[in-house]
């Protein structure tokens, strides 16, 4: 990933506008404005509790993204983001409190419980619809992963697929992977959380697994080592993002935008996802 940081860091860049007005024709560029509001101040903020900021994350939080379930000491790259962000808007690390929020919970219609949660949340159409998302943080990748005894482990295409059984966590992008790109001929089996999926695949009642690519090389690296990385499924249309998530036209969407696209612009977001991301080196795509 270090060898493409610097297109990841443009392409984060002309998407904020897409994650905070739709999306652009994909002829055009769009140049972000990350100008700070006057309003976008620890003492103007309205959030939960006057002068902190509370922020949300699944239980358990996984690696790469948290490490040790403690998304509270900073470690990892979405709680390094988390606190740069919360930094950018003005709060210290003492003024950061944290919740567990489930993954289908967030992105459930209704009030929540939280000023932002991170959780590689993908930015669609279809959940703008019940919540609001900041700019784009990272370009995501969804991966298959098998083991290496799976009768898919070293195929290369997605033809290759089409009787494999597949699962992801319920409500991700991840599972839409399946549904709409791999299109295999058995129904996609559906998980409550990675946990549950990762018990499916190794008690052989999946083939493949389908997760983000940096979780993909964490689970083969760290947690299943006789797992090994099938291959990126295609991107099709606008590349896939993770953003915060925010309530339905929250107060505060406009300021956490800005303070990403801050991040990103001061190249930020891609010395951290350096700092934390550099061993996912990349995978073949499965043509």
């Amino acid at each position: 990933m270090a060898s493409s940081s610097r297109l990841l860091a443009l392409t984060l860049a002309g998407a904020v506008v897409a994650a905070t007005a739709g999306c652009a024709p994909q002829d055009e560029t769009p140049t972000p404005t990350v100008t700070a509001s006057p309003s976008c101040t620890r003492d103007s903020l309205p959030t939960r509790t006057p002068g902190k900021l509370t922020i949300a994350t699944d239980q358990p939080a996984y690696e790469p993204w948290f490490r040790q379930d403690k998304p509270d000491n900073g470690e990892g790259f979405e709680a390094a983001v988390a606190y740069a962000v919360a930094e950018k808007l003005g709060y210290a690390r003492a003024d950061v409190t944290w919740t567990r929020v489930k993954f289908d919970s967030a992105i459930a219609p209704g009030p929540k419980s939280f000023d932002f949660d991170i959780n590689q949340f993908s930015i669609t159409e279809e959940r703008k619809q019940a919540v609001d998302f900041s700019a784009p943080y990272y370009l995501v990748r969804q991966t298959v992963i098998a083991l290496k005894s799976s009768k898919i482990a070293g195929k290369t295409s997605l033809a290759d697929l089409r009787d494999a059984r597949l699962g992801a966590q319920v409500g991700t992008t991840s599972y839409q992977a399946i549904t709409d790109v791999i299109k295999p001929a058995a129904k996609p089996q559906v998980y409550n959380s990675n946990d549950d999926a990762k018990k499916a695949l190794q008690n052989g009642q999946l083939d493949g697994l389908v997760v983000d690519l940096p979780t993909a090389f964490y689970i083969t690296g760290a947690e299943i080592t006789d797992a090994t990385i099938v291959g990126q499924v295609p991107q099709v249309g606008v590349p896939e993002a993770f953003g915060l998530l925010l309530d339905k036209n929250s107060p505060l969407t406009r300021c956490v935008s800005t303070a990403v696209g801050q991040l990103s612009e001061a190249g930020t977001l891609t010395e951290l996802e350096q700092k934390w991301l550099a061993q996912v080196a990349g995978a073949a795509e499965l043509r």
